[in-house]
């Protein structure tokens, strides 16, 4: 990236080029168009949950060179709300416009082992884990790490998939089998109270801003309750601030990064996993904030000023899986309660359709 791309001001009435087409890229392009922005959007997949709300879109696979040039050439930066990108097709785009975050960080966000082992690095702590290549590893590993245990695809996988619990009645070939022959990662169990979140974001001056600390609720491996803030220690809220915000630092990061992690039970805060893009567990943010998790977003891909993330309120949100939109009627009839849907068109088991976020009074 050029110096001049790292800096760059991209100025209101600019159009912002976002990979990724889903519900995240949907709510982000609605408060780009509050800040006067057009943006662009790229992905698969015709009549998605962005396109429906933004001024033009582009359909074509992640790889298509031709298709990214062209996008490239008609947008004055590129951010993403879908990570998966391929790396070489973020790396080209860099080449012809402000990509924000740069595929460097990209790059080390879509791979657990690189992620976990970056951490590690800059003296920030997860849970135990060694490289999974094959069942030799696997074995060895499992010696090292014990059971039960957590064999996860290092790349792609979310909400549950490309993972599998090792108990001791598990058989580590038929755990082994179900990578279909994918580099792995093996993550030994740690005892936690909660998981929590941390969503910060990071400007091209090197400015951080992080909203509060939340708790996640996940049920078979989906989020389904945020609670925020989180009801920790004030301490514990601090320290896992601190670790979002090094990790910013260190990745020397533009952008919105959510960071995943465990309290555990004695008192300790551990990385899980991260996110270069806005992420579930800010939504309440959007009725909540000063500034939501996606107005920061934007603020921060265009090197404008920070908002202020502070709540004025605490909030529950839900997410809305498959059928759940049935109940959209009774959910309107409750005055206090924020509907937002995603505009998708066919409602599958496990699929994120909408949420519901409610607004509590914000305690001391």
């Amino acid at each position: 990236m050029t110096q001049d791309f790292a800096t760059r001001i991209i100025a209101p009435g600019s159009t912002i080029g976002i990979m990724g087409n889903g519900q995240l890229g949907r709510m982000a392009a609605l408060c780009a168009a509050e800040l006067g922005y057009k943006v662009h959007v790229f992905g698969p997949g015709t009549d998605s949950p962005t396109e429906q709300v933004c001024a033009k879109a582009t359909v074509a696979d992640y790889t298509d060179l031709d298709a990214l040039r062209a996008f490239a050439s008609d947008v004055d930066v590129v951010t993403f709300e879908f990570e998966n990108v391929p790396h070489d097709s973020v790396k080209l785009l860099s080449q012809l416009v402000p990509v924000r975050p740069g595929w460097k960080c990209l790059h080390l966000s879509q791979n657990r082992l690189r992620e976990k082992t970056f951490c590690n690095e800059n003296g920030i702590g997860t849970a135990p884990f060694a490289a999974v290549l094959s069942l030799a590893d696997l074995k060895a590993a499992i010696a090292k790490l014990g059971r039960p245990a957590v064999l996860k695809t290092t790349e792609m996988g979310y909400d549950g998939k490309g993972q599998v619990k090792i108990t001791d009645e598990t058989s580590l070939d038929d755990a082994w089998a179900e990578m279909n022959g994918a580099e792995a990662i093996l993550e030994g169990f740690i005892s936690f109270e909660r998981e929590i979140s941390v969503i910060v974001a990071r400007g091209v001056k090197g400015d951080t801003a992080c909203f509060c600390p939340v708790e996640n609720v996940h049920t078979n491996h989906i989020l389904d309750v945020t609670i925020a803030p989180a009801k920790i220690p004030a301490d514990l809220a601090k320290k896992a601030e601190d670790i979002a915000t090094r990790l910013v630092e260190a990745m020397e990061f533009v952008g919105l990064l959510a960071v995943e992690m465990f309290v555990t039970t004695d008192g300790d805060v551990l990385v899980n996993e991260v996110a270069p893009r806005p992420h579930n567990s800010g939504h309440w943010t959007i009725d909540a904030c000063i500034t939501s998790q996606f107005e920061q977003f934007i603020r921060a891909v265009c090197g404008l000023p920070l908002g202020n993330p502070a709540h004025h309120s605490n909030a529950r949100m839900k997410n809305l899986l498959g059928h759940d939109i049935d109940d959209w009627q009774a959910i309107l009839a409750e005055p206090d309660a924020k509907l937002h849907l995603y505009g998708k068109a066919e409602a599958k088991a496990g699929r994120k359709m909408g949420h519901i976020t409610w607004l509590l009074p914000k305690e001391g």
